[in-house]
């Protein structure tokens, strides 16, 4: 199993930014992620900075910590700028980016634009759209394409990524349209449990509906002849029943991180602590876990 952290773009970069990245590096996380919106939730009333440009950031600061979105979604996305953008990250980087990808939500960045908010139909068949188009982007040095939703004329994307044959795909995905395309694009899947669990649930129930979760995924890719084992699962942490149990002691973490462990899955994702929110947590514990917490899973 591997550990990492998601870093949510609300610090400056000469203002604490830079220093939480490359401490991710220092204290051995897998990967650094960051969330790909243009505000979120109780954050949007302060800073809150582009997820490219603080990767590309990040890219320069550090040297062995892989980076990456948690997620991307097509709500303000198109797939041809946004292959351009990965590109360019991938070789400045030196090919250390994941893309973790999404359908999207309901929240500020679905109406930003001025644009209604889709229905949860609606966002499955962008998606549906999105994420293959995104796939021959970052592989192919020419694509022209004519869809329901996107187009591309002639998009040249010479050479292509750093990783071949492109940098991975980290799907997020709980419906059967979305973990299909996780099982025919994914090199990963990720999810955040139920959320109809998220406020009522308990932790014994949120296990088992990721159980469900999971041979879900399983059933989608026999259904294309793809071995599930071949796909990297990733627990994003913070959306299950008693959040701040998993960052409340090293021991709860081994816990919480053995359950999912023995579910499969290969990657556990924490946030850093940021003071007074929804992600508020004692930095000492944080970085404990991150030292410690793996090793101690292992015994």
């Amino acid at each position: 199993m591997r550990l990492s952290t998601v870093i949510l773009p609300v610090r400056p970069w000469h203002q604490g930014g830079r220093d939480e990245w490359t401490r991710a590096e220092q204290l051995g996380f897998n990967t650094a992620y960051t969330y790909d919106h243009l505000s979120w939730r109780t954050f949007r009333d302060g800073p809150w900075y582009g997820a490219v440009p603080t990767l590309t950031a990040a890219a320069a600061a550090t040297e062995r910590l892989r980076l990456g979105t948690l997620v991307t979604s097509p709500n303000f996305r198109h797939p041809v700028p946004l292959a351009k953008e990965l590109i360019s990250l991938d070789d400045i980087s030196g090919g250390r980016i994941t893309l973790g990808i999404g359908a999207g939500g309901t929240g500020f960045d679905a109406t930003v634009l001025g644009q209604e908010a889709w229905t949860p139909r609606e966002r499955a068949d962008r998606f549906g759209e999105f994420v293959p188009l995104l796939d021959r982007l970052l592989t192919e040095d020419s694509v022209t394409y004519e869809g329901t939703f996107y187009s591309a004329v002639e998009a040249r994307n010479i050479r292509g990524c750093v990783q071949r044959p492109r940098l991975p795909f980290a799907v997020a995905a709980t419906g059967p349209r979305g973990l299909k395309l996780a099982a025919k694009h994914g090199q990963a899947w990720v999810t955040t449990g139920d959320p109809k669990l998220f406020e009522t649930g308990t932790p014994e129930q949120s296990v088992e509906a990721i159980r469900g979760q999971v041979e879900k995924l399983g059933k989608a890719c026999a259904d294309i002849g793809r071995d599930v084992a071949e796909l990297d699962k990733i627990m994003l942490t913070g959306f299950t029943p008693e959040p701040g149990k998993v960052l409340e002691s090293l021991d709860a973490f081994v816990d919480f991180a053995g359950k999912h462990f023995e579910l499969g899955f290969t990657e556990i994702v924490i946030h850093a602590p940021i003071p007074d929110s929804d992600f508020a947590a004692d930095q000492a514990v944080f970085e404990q876990i991150a030292t410690e917490g793996l090793a101690q899973l292992r015994r």
